[in-house]
């Protein structure tokens, strides 16, 4: 038989594996799929989600006394919107060839929710993967210890991880949550009463969000299984495992409109996961590199944080009012305000033809013409334009705008790192008088 037989024949053999593979493959994901149902961590993370909307709205009431946000729906979209994207993670995994042992799972969620109690933002897939590949570095140097018992199956998991290849997954994670911040940041951020630099009242916005991924990877080569029908870059079986995560970013900001900060936030964070992916695919070409690539997931995601802070020191407060009207903080959804156009950031200037100086003016000046308002405001760049609606039996007394505080105001928002503790008691972090501004 000559050459191009022998190719002809291989190619056939390999053709027909794969489609003979293909349906074991469907059946080991819905067998995935049914331990993902039957499993605590995803629910752990859809309540986890669900605590920490029901707590942004109750410190929404306390502080502008009406709420943005609906917990119920704002879960909903978080859910739906991340299994859309664990899925396309998903789909990336699996022709990378990235796997993982139901062991290494469990690993995982307890590391995760280990760091989870020291701060809610070191829920990362990128903190627990770069520990854990520290873990495994260390454990390199003591082949000898940890053999039997627990600990002995633990350190096993740890030791048998391809870090590389779950780096390369924390990366695509990333770049997941770099789209979806630049797709939901902005809708849902907060608004904050917060203390200034000089001890005065100023608006800010609190952007943070979280997303519950389903996640569905390959099981380790070894474990009794086939091949797959194609040639994996990383590794990995005929056989899948399902592993959800926790997805999110926080920021915190007063000098910049929601959008922009999640505009930039989403830019960083799309860095951080090329910068990742990178360092990833090196650690897996040459595993030497694994323990510099597991401090980078840690060190330089913790640098995205210091970078943000450090950015808004240097800004200057924007939701203060300026001399002549007052300035809008928020708009509430399905408002007048809405309807008119109005946009957080402009500059509500008259009202009925009274200039506004202080913030009674503008329930004042409405009810002037209970039935009719006519307002000029100041757009962001500047320019006047004027509005007119009729005023309707059920509108907010303030058509739905929520305005920048006043300085000398004394309700502020305590900005200090969220806890698991405190989300699950609902402690909203409302202050009369001292004010930590410190990241979450």
């Amino acid at each position: 038989m000559d050459g191009e037989a022998v190719s002809t024949c291989r190619t056939q053999r390999s053709v027909t594996n794969g489609l003979n593979g293909m349906p074991e493959l469907l059946a080991s994901l819905g067998t995935a799929a049914i331990h993902l149902l039957i499993q605590p961590y995803y629910y752990i993370a859809i309540l986890f989600i669900a605590f920490y909307y029901r707590r942004q709205v109750a410190l929404e009431r306390k502080l502008i006394h009406v709420k943005l946000h609906s917990w119920g729906r704002e879960t909903w979209r978080t859910v739906w919107s991340g299994l859309v994207m664990g899925l396309v993670v998903s789909l990336a995994a699996v022709l990378l060839g990235i796997s993982l042992s139901g062991t290494a799972v469990a690993c995982i969620w307890i590391v995760s929710l280990v760091l989870m109690l020291f701060r809610v933002r070191y829920l990362c897939f990128a903190y627990s993967i770069g520990f854990l590949g520290i873990v495994q570095f260390v454990l390199s140097f003591i082949p000898g210890t940890l053999q039997n018992g627990p600990a002995g199956t633990v350190a096993g998991a740890i030791r048998e991880m391809n870090i590389p290849a779950l780096l390369v997954l924390a990366a695509l994670l990333h770049l997941a949550e770099a789209l979806l911040a630049r797709w939901q940041g902005a809708g849902l951020a907060s608004p904050l009463f917060l203390k200034g630099k000089r001890g005065k009242v100023v608006g800010g916005y609190q952007l943070q969000a979280f997303w519950p991924l389903p996640l569905f990877l390959l099981i380790p080569p070894g474990a009794g299984i086939g091949d797959l029908p194609w040639h994996p870059l990383l590794g990995g079986g005929l056989g899948l495992v399902s592993l959800p995560v926790i997805i999110g970013f926080s920021e915190m900001t007063q000098g910049l409109l929601p959008g922009r900060k999640s505009t930039r936030t989403a830019g960083r964070l799309l860095l951080y996961s090329i910068v990742l992916l990178g360092l990833s695919l090196l650690a897996a070409w040459w595993s030497p590199l694994t323990v510099l690539a597991s401090l980078a997931a840690v060190l330089l995601h913790e640098a995205l944080g210091w970078y943000g802070a450090l950015e808004e020191r240097s800004l200057s407060p924007i939701f203060v009012h300026p001399a002549a009207g007052r300035k809008v903080l928020a708009v509430l959804p399905d408002s007048p305000a809405q309807e008119l156009g109005i946009l957080p950031g402009e500059i509500l200037l008259k009202v009925n033809g009274v200039l506004l100086t202080d913030a009674a003016q503008l329930h004042e000046a409405l009810r002037m013409n209970p039935a009719f308002c006519k307002l000029e405001v100041l757009n962001r760049e500047g320019e006047s334009k004027y509005l007119q609606r009729a005023i309707y039996d059920g509108d907010h007394h303030q058509l739905g705008i929520i305005l920048v505080p006043e300085p000398d105001g004394t309700v502020t928002a305590e900005a200090k790192p969220s806890s698991i503790f405190s989300i699950i008691s609902m402690k909203t972090g409302k202050s009369r008088s001292r004010v930590q501004d410190k990241r979450l």
